[in-house]
């Protein structure tokens, strides 16, 4: 049995994807399943509103606060912040290959210094007593050489003390390819993620990228330690349902999709109340419905802009006055 907390299933960070309120909702599908918050970067943190980056639902544990920086003492300072939030883990991004991220000397390109990256990490790990981890590629450019990645995992591990990697298994080409193309374009090489795990036996080793559905997450656990999915899980969030039961020790239970979008509407009223559109929190459950008759029209109604005047339970009622039609004209067609 798999307890609450570990790395066995998680969600990946997401820039404007996972925020506070995708984090809410998949919560509402999964409980075990470790959230992580999109990357906050450390001039974000300490020269920002605190309170807007980092508040989250306490429902949302286990949730990680991923940070994006470079300067040991910035990201000690942030960790700080991060635990006295109350997040469960603190990472480090050293995966993303935007050129914004290249500027402030942080993301894929830090893994070109090993030894910047375990100070930070190891400023990190002093600053606080929660797990700090580290999030990187299998390369960078068109290195595709092995030894690049096992030395930086080698150097991180040895010098910083960190025990917890998780690999995309992609490289991350800083030039000539945007973030979307990143995601895309490098291949994928989970075979240098499984051997980082046999060279590496002590460390917990997480795989990321390009893993879909069940049965790719059960042949990845037979060689690593954990999953992380990013965008399939976002698309189609209730693939999300029996990951608890079959994966994370947890008994099975009874839920639906009509439950989980009532849900979401008393959470949306909640959060109008204090200001929050409902229109910025409907749009990450607009895959609930994947794959269902009628989920196009279904999803048409949730993200009309020319309803959002309308309160939560009122879409509420029309999606599902809108599904049942598309459904019963589908099924007299």
């Amino acid at each position: 049995m798999t307890p609450p907390g570990t790395w066995r299933l998680s969600v990946a960070p997401m820039i404007a994807w996972t925020d506070r309120h995708c984090r809410f909702f998949h919560r509402l599908i999964t409980r075990r399943t470790r959230l992580y918050t999109e990357m906050i970067t450390t001039g974000a943190l300490l020269h920002g509103d605190v309170a807007a980056h980092l508040d989250f639902d306490p429902v949302e544990h286990p949730v990680a606060l991923q940070l994006g920086g470079s300067e040991p003492a910035d990201l000690a300072a942030c960790a700080k912040l991060g635990e006295r939030c109350g997040y469960d883990e603190i990472n480090l991004n050293c995966g993303c290959p935007s050129e914004r991220v290249q500027r402030g000397a942080f993301g894929a390109c830090l893994m070109a210094e090993p030894e910047l990256v375990a100070d930070g990490l190891k400023a990190m790990q002093d600053a606080v007593s929660i797990p700090v981890t580290v999030k990187h590629r299998i390369g960078i450019d068109r290195v595709e050489s092995y030894d690049f990645v096992r030395d930086f995992v080698g150097t991180v591990a040895e010098r910083a003390g960190v025990q917890i990697f998780i690999v995309h298994a992609r490289n991350a080409w800083l030039q000539g390819l945007s973030p979307k193309e990143n995601r895309d374009i490098p291949p994928l090489r989970h075979d240098v993620v499984h051997r980082l795990k046999r060279d590496f036996p002590r460390l917990t080793i997480v795989v990321n990228g390009g893993i879909t559905n069940a049965e790719q997450i059960s042949a990845q656990l037979a060689q690593v330690d954990g999953v992380m999915i990013g965008r399939a899980a976002y698309h189609d969030p209730w693939g999300m349902v029996e990951w608890d039961a079959r994966w994370l020790g947890a008994p099975a239970r009874e839920l639906d999709r009509l439950q989980v979008e009532r849900a979401m509407v008393d959470y949306m009223q909640a959060q109008q109340r204090l200001g929050v559109p409902w229109p910025h929190i409907a749009r990450h459950m607009l895959g609930l419905r994947h794959g269902q008759p009628g989920a196009r029209h279904w999803r048409r109604v949730w993200s009309d802009h020319r309803l959002k005047d309308e309160s939560p339970a009122a879409l509420h009622a029309l999606a599902h006055r809108s599904h049942e039609r598309r459904i019963d004209a589908e099924e007299t067609a």
